[in-house]
């Protein structure tokens, strides 16, 4: 162990313990709610909302990995998962034969029309609604300093 570890105060540990329970009991929720009302998993809504976001809705493979910020055994797990549901589908790259796209299908579009209003009311009303105009600035800024943090932090 080294002799040299700050260890958090009793403050920061709590603020630590508390923004890592919010975290995972925020996840959780939102993931069940997605399951339950329109049977995507919170991985299949993040792909989606990706690939909507993406023009002619396809990214490169490898493009899509580092925007949702996955490993590339676990995006493959899950691309498959999703082309036996019709969600996605894989494409070939005319201009790189060792390139792959993954595009979203009419139904995965479908799908992420559906589940979109719901899982927003979701987020409005476990989150946004609780939250005052300032305290959303707050919570903005302060998420905005960490990723640029992350952002930055070497590998």
């Amino acid at each position: 162990m080294n002799d040299q570890t700050q260890w958090l105060s009793p403050e920061e540990q709590q603020a630590w313990r508390v923004f890592i329970r919010l975290h995972q009991k925020l996840n959780a929720e939102l993931a069940r709610d997605l399951q339950v009302h329109s049977k995507l998993s919170g991985a299949d809504y993040e792909i989606l909302v990706a690939l909507t976001d993406a023009p002619g809705g396809r990214q490169r493979f490898q493009e899509l990995a580092r925007t949702v910020e996955w490993e590339q055994s676990r995006l493959s797990h899950q691309i498959a998962r999703m082309t036996r549901r019709d969600l996605v589908a894989r494409e070939e790259c005319a201009e790189d034969g060792r390139g792959a796209f993954v595009a979203i299908t009419p139904a995965g579009r479908e799908a992420i029309e559906a589940a979109a209003p719901r899982h927003v009311a979701t987020v409005r009303r476990l989150v946004i609604d609780v939250l005052g105009p300032d305290d959303l600035a707050t919570l903005a800024r302060i998420s905005s300093r960490i990723l640029e943090q992350l952002d930055h932090a070497p590998p």
